[in-house]
């Protein structure tokens, strides 16, 4: 059996997607959701749905009886008074159904910047998720992106009223980027595989090579108007991260995070390319997402 963790949100929802439409290969399924009515139909008619938060041990334990194979996504929570708590508190009760039940294998959304990155807010907290996993023994792949693209939804706004994309790094630095499906369909096609062992990433790095100045003249393109790059400082990060409600640990983690990939460079152009895990080109994203949340 299967078990999807943020079956609704942006990423587990495409996992689950995935799962559905493999049908019989993908055997049961089961789901943990805090309101199982924003399931879809398809999905509340053939999966087992667990109520609850799987930061939750009992709600954990209970979703992860039987299971052999676990899709892992700490979601994210700009109020949590703690990063680092609250990535354990996620962590822990997945820790302890592993040691005591039967799952075998774990496939698990985490970051690029292993070994390299240092300092780098909810970076360094996914990081050492993956490791407190690791430790149990359990079969484990870590999906390594970059930049995800769909982080530019945020900003359809500015984009759309200002013709500004706004970021807290070098707009003449390469940022390298991942596409939220590709994410998807590489966790469903892993645990659909039944045969993979042993602990290991997967990096996640799409095609392009683009600065963000690059990228500012790829919307442009694709929206016909202008929009151009605005480098934002870690103080104006964090500071903007607060008026949108984020607690203070969690916006100063952010802007730690934002200085460690301009910073360190792993998110940069020593990262290489994957395309068989992740194919989706920006361009490509940009007329298939961006634009019609963007004009629609």
């Amino acid at each position: 059996m299967i078990l999807v963790t943020t079956p609704t949100g942006q990423i587990g929802s495409q996992v689950l997607d995935s799962l559905l439409d493999a049908g019989d290969a993908a055997g049961e399924v089961r789901v943990i959701v805090r309101d199982p009515a924003r399931l879809s139909p398809r999905a509340r008619a053939r999966v087992e749905a667990v109520t609850g938060s799987h930061a939750d041990p009992d709600v954990t334990a209970k979703a992860c009886a039987g299971v052999d194979r676990v899709f892992w996504l700490v979601p994210p929570a700009p109020t949590a008074d703690s990063v680092e708590g609250h990535f354990r508190s996620f962590t822990r009760p997945l820790v302890d159904a592993i040691r005591t039940g039967g799952v075998e294998r774990v496939v698990a959304v985490s970051t690029l910047g292993r070994g390299v990155a240092r300092n780098a807010g909810q970076i360094s907290a996914s990081l050492a998720m993956d490791d407190e996993i690791r430790a149990t023994g359990v079969h484990h792949r870590a999906l390594c992106p970059p930049y995800l693209m769909e982080n530019l939804l945020h900003q359809v706004a500015a984009i759309r009223d200002g013709g500004v994309i706004a970021m807290a790094t070098y707009g003449d630095r390469v940022l390298r980027t991942c596409a939220t499906r590709d994410i998807g369909a590489t966790a469903a096609r892993l645990l659909l595989d039944g045969s993979w062992t042993g602990q290991d990433d997967v990096p996640m790095v799409g095609p392009d090579a683009l600065t963000p100045e690059g990228m500012a003249r790829v919307v442009s393109e694709v929206l016909d108007r202008p929009v151009r790059f605005q480098r934002l400082s870690g103080a104006e990060y964090r500071a903007s991260m607060l008026r949108h409600g984020a607690s203070e640990d969690w916006a100063r983690a952010v802007a730690d995070l934002a200085a460690a990939t301009a910073e360190q460079g792993f998110y940069g152009s020593a990262a290489p390319t994957t395309p068989e895990t992740a194919p989706t080109s920006f361009r490509r994203w940009c007329e298939e997402v961006l634009k019609p949340a963007a004009l629609g």
